[in-house]
């Protein structure tokens, strides 16, 4: 009888949402310098420029891969000190989680678990390049995947506006 209670208890395990880090690397990182030693004699007050992007796509049944990629970009003036890019990734394990909450998962949580990894590389990499380490603000996932949400729900409306016939 308890085994049977095991059991089932077990069958039922495997239908709860389930989410586990598998994996964090760089999946890319690069590190120019194109003014230097020349951009060393400038004082420094940099101008840093931060694009982020994610991307994401199944690896098996039930495993993500997430990418998180930053590039920084600091100029003194006009003159480009250093740049960086980094392709942090991670693999994930979801099972149990579909929809909007995937896209929730994927989108937000996930990068928000990566982008410490990517900081500390940056930060390391700025520093092996003779600069002050950048310390990077923290950056909230949840807002800008709840943006993209939004702007990709205004598109599709614009378009289903757009194939309605315009009656005068």
């Amino acid at each position: 009888m308890a085994e049977n209670q095991q059991a089932a208890a077990g069958s039922d395990n495997q239908n709860q949402p389930q989410f586990a880090l598998q994996r964090i690397y760089v999946k890319d990182l690069s590190f120019e310098s194109p003014n230097s030693p020349a951009v060393f004699q400038e004082q420094w007050k940099p101008q840093v420029n931060l694009d982020l992007n994610t991307s994401h796509n199944k690896v098996s049944d039930n495993q993500y891969e997430v990418v998180l990629s930053l590039t920084i970009t600091a100029k003194v003036g006009e003159k480009v000190a250093y740049i960086v890019e980094i392709q942090q990734g991670g693999v994930f394990l979801v099972q149990g989680i579909d929809g909007q909450q995937l896209g929730q998962m994927l989108g937000a949580y996930c990068p928000t678990i990566l982008f410490p990894y990517a900081r500390e590389a940056i930060d390391g990499i700025v520093n092996k390049g003779s600069f002050p380490a950048l310390m990077l603000a923290p950056v909230n996932f949840d807002a800008i995947y709840a943006q993209a949400l939004k702007r990709k729900q205004e598109e599709a409306a614009g378009e289903a506006s757009e194939e309605q016939p315009q009656t005068h």
